[in-house]
């Protein structure tokens, strides 16, 4: 059905120091020997720095040029990417910090801390759109086509500010990186996940429809298996928080929110294909994919498949595989430890079609 192995990983999450620790995504020095790391975009890999001919530049070991910091590396971002010193299209800022367009009033000791979580949780989300070779520019360089992030935090006497998307705009409330806040909104909302990185990847799937899908070859396609987005946006939202979801959600649905709306489902299955592709990434980093069991039956074949002869489908069965088999693990070591769940979902046999149809517009949408 599928080839033996794991597929190739489009986010490594583990590197390597040239003294030989290891490293991880975060880190901006090496707890070793010190040495200074920073993240190179172009090839996804944090690297151990060398000085440049002049302050603030630095030189990496078999790459060419010469490098700066990203400028939020000294503000409550921590942000450990690097860019080319010859590169200035986006300032002195890294591809994932120019796609800022706001950000709270950081005197704020609070807004300080609560813009660096959510800091990391986007650096997180960029590393993984570029490790799959989706279009990502701020709206400087790209336009109407572009991406921006507003990171706003309610006033006192003003409308609370909702997180959402529209038009390549994907609005934050700040509040959501206080973990305090954002569980008692989960279980006031009866969800059974929610977390920062959770909330961007949901909202840059919306962003991700309208430049991947809407208008396409692949917008009827996407009628068929999400139904019409013509659908009244607004009146749909209400009745959902009013009634709830359908009875049977479970069944059709990866989360009860999908069944609000058509863009809700591509957005709720969007994030949940993102979660899949990053953990197996991670898995791999580590070399637990090593231990699946490939002779193990898989509860879905070719038939289950949104295009049940498509090339992708042997990679997307693959992936299946190895999910499942890795969250099946973590739920127990999360188990072990007295904690929730690690993965609190049941992916249903009608959700598999739109996660292959997701995998199939990402395959698609990769650029060179």
């Amino acid at each position: 059905m599928f080839a033996k192995g794991p597929l190739t990983m489009t986010s490594p999450r583990v590197y390597r120091c040239t003294c030989g620790h290891r490293l991880y995504f975060r880190n901006s020095a090496c707890l070793a020997c010190a040495a200074p790391l920073g993240f190179l975009p172009d090839d996804l890999t944090l690297h151990a720095l060398l000085p440049g001919p002049s302050p603030a530049t630095w030189r990496i070991g078999g790459v060419n040029g010469l490098f700066t910091r990203c400028a939020n590396f000294h503000t409550a971002a921590g942000c450990n990417w690097l860019l080319p010193l010859d590169d200035r299209r986006r300032g002195p800022l890294c591809v994932a910090c120019a796609l800022n367009r706001t950000i709270p009033d950081l005197s704020d000791p609070i807004n300080a801390e609560l813009w660096g979580r959510l800091e990391r949780a986007k650096r997180r989300l960029v590393s993984q759109l570029l490790g799959l070779r989706l279009p990502v520019a701020p709206k400087s360089e790209a336009g109407d086509r572009g991406l921006a992030f507003d990171f706003l935090r309610t006033l006192p006497g003003q409308p609370r500010v909702m997180t959402g998307h529209a038009w390549g705009v994907i609005t934050i409330n700040i509040e959501e990186a206080d973990d305090a806040k954002r569980e008692a909104a989960r279980q006031r909302m009866g969800e059974s996940y929610r977390t920062l990185l959770g909330h961007f990847r949901h909202e840059i799937g919306h962003y991700y429809w309208d430049r991947l899908v809407a208008g396409t070859t692949w917008h009827e396609p996407f009628r068929a298996l999400f139904g019409d987005e013509r659908l009244n946006y607004g009146g749909a939202l209400r009745r959902h928080h009013a009634a709830g979801p359908p009875p049977d959600w479970a069944r059709r649905f990866i989360t009860s929110y999908a069944s609000a709306h058509p863009w809700e489902d591509w957005a709720e299955t969007w994030a949940h294909y993102l979660h899949l592709r990053d953990t197996i990434d991670t898995a791999g980093s580590f070399k637990l994919l090593s231990t699946v069991d490939e002779a193990r039956p898989l509860p879905y074949g070719p038939e289950d498949l949104w295009s049940p002869g498509h090339a992708t489908g042997p990679d997307f069965l693959r992936l299946l595989r190895d999910w499942l088999a890795i969250t099946s693990v973590m739920n127990e070591m999360s188990r072990a430890m007295g904690q929730p769940d690690f993965y609190p979902f049941v992916l249903q046999r009608q959700v598999v079609p739109k996660l292959h149809f997701i995998h199939c517009v990402v395959e698609n949408g990769r650029t060179p």
